[in-house]
């Protein structure tokens, strides 16, 4: 399952006596910079707003605890089945605090900004950028190194191979010319590497599984992380959107078709099979019936506060019929899960409990490193509908619109503004000094990307108004 070679190094140092290679990493990204800026980096609603509601940093450890609890099941089970097989907890754990790193300011409108920006340079994606921030654009500096000032031979975190594996989820590299890129990534983000990034995911796949050119590749840790992900999302920004009073369970099934209709495309396309708005919908009431109810049972009555009864209808009853039961004591008690930190703590705890219960694995005998892990059918779709519910209902609502509008229009004009002819002087004296060291329009391209990529929401906005402000940030405030 592990070889040595999966912990080799960028460039290689002595390895310590009481912890082992994975636990340096781990040390190495919790001091990093670039994983203290996720704190101000908005994951659903702009942390600008309110400091209550979770952003990437505290998202990034939600998925972190969820991918180490995944790993620890699926060992516990291979040691109850006698299996010889143990995945590193540490890796996964490792794995679900970094996959967020490369987001930039104003979430994911940031991210189609700064492609936008960068389209003719080799784009920009989150992942990719992830990547390269623990490769190259932080500073670890190993003694002897040879990170030079004038050179981008830098190492970044130097990592092992396996650890950065664990963050490699797509396996595709984003060309330079956009007509390359496949025909759904015309207009979005690609994903995938940066062409810069590809001689080191060659050397990431040759200490892995021993082959530069393997395709298809991801490890057991990634899997682990990217489900992690799914369930943290279909779960987390769900609740905090009921906090926000944005819905309630019973409201789930009164949004426009419009709302349906993209979740449905987008799990028809998640689990390769038809999906109707009429399945999202059964799905939703399936998820959280005992709301509904008070009751675990899909048919059949219960009881209200006062005593009376009430009826639970069959699906063959149609959802209009269903819609019409939530009267009373249902729609009181759906307002109180939205409410209630309590009952919301109690529901996104079933949710994420059931779906780590629904993880399986497909181990590949062959390259035990590549196996698979994935949801239970039932549980992928539950997941899945949850997750683009949130997305439609919560991200494409106007109110967070108007909020994106704006970040994504501050990231271009920063962009804009460090591109000009001598725009490079408004980058700190660090970045000055690398875009100096470069001599094609790409890479210094590129380094202004790197610099925005890493802003905050809070810097990038005060960046911008010392550019366009009437009022701007006094000159002795530091960048």
């Amino acid at each position: 399952m592990y070889r040595d070679d999966d912990f080799r190094r960028i460039f290689p140092v002595h390895e310590s006596d009481y912890r082992s290679p994975v636990r340096r990493d781990y040390a190495r990204l919790i001091h990093s910079p670039s994983f203290r800026r996720l704190q101000g980096k908005t994951q659903l609603y702009p942390g600008v707003e309110s400091d209550f509601f979770r952003n990437r940093l505290t998202h990034s450890i939600e998925v972190a605890q969820i991918a180490k609890t995944i790993a620890m099941k699926l060992n516990f089970e291979f040691e109850q089945k006698g299996f010889n097989f143990k995945i590193n907890e540490d890796i996964c754990e490792f794995a679900g605090l970094a996959h967020d790193l490369g987001h930039p300011p104003f979430g994911h409108q940031g991210e189609e900004a700064l492609d936008e920006c960068m389209m003719n340079f080799g784009g920009f994606e989150g992942n990719a950028q992830s990547l390269r921030i623990l490769s190259k654009i932080e500073k670890k500096r190993e003694p002897e190194s040879f990170d030079q000032p004038d050179s981008d031979s830098r190492i970044g975190l130097n990592l092992t191979f396996r650890t950065l594996a664990s963050i490699l989820k797509y396996d595709a590299k984003i060309p330079l010319n956009p007509s390359k890129r496949p025909e759904k990534f015309r207009n979005k983000p690609m994903k995938g590497f940066y062409e810069s990034e590809d001689h080191l995911v060659k050397q990431i796949k040759k200490h892995v599984v021993g082959n530069s050119n393997t395709k298809k590749f991801k490890t057991v840790e990634c899997w682990i992380m990217d489900v992690a992900d799914d369930i943290a999302y279909s779960t987390y920004d769900l609740e905090d959107g009921m906090k926000a009073g944005f819905y309630h369970p019973t409201s789930f099934l009164t949004y426009p078709s419009r709302v349906y209709e993209h979740v449905a495309a987008k799990v028809s396309e998640a689990i390769g099979d038809s999906f109707s708005v009429e399945d999202v919908q059964y799905k939703l009431f399936e998820i959280f019936e005992y709301v509904y109810t008070g009751s675990s049972e899909l048919i059949g009555e219960g009881k209200d506060e006062e005593g009376n009864l009430y009826h639970v209808l069959p699906k063959a009853a149609g959802i209009e019929s269903i819609l019409a039961t939530f009267t009373g004591i249902n729609n009181r008690l759906s307002l109180q899960y939205a409410t209630n930190g309590e009952l919301r703590g109690e529901l996104t705890s079933k949710l994420v409990n059931n779906a780590i219960n629904g993880v399986r694995i497909e181990i590949n005998e062959s390259s035990p490193s590549m196996s698979k892990v994935f949801l239970e059918p039932d549980i992928k779709v539950g997941v899945e509908v949850l997750k683009n519910f949130t997305f439609a209902s919560q991200i494409l609502s106007p109110r967070l619109k108007i909020a994106e509008y704006r970040g994504k229009e501050i990231v271009k004009v920063i962009f804009s503004a460090l591109s000009d002819t001598d725009g490079h002087l408004l980058l700190p004296e660090d970045f000055q000094a690398r875009y100096n060291s470069f001599t094609s329009d790409v890479d210094r391209k590129r380094c202004i990307c790197d610099f925005i990529a890493g802003m905050t929401d809070k810097y990038a906005i005060e960046f911008y108004g010392r550019l366009k402000s009437e009022r701007p940030e006094t000159i002795f405030k530091p960048f």
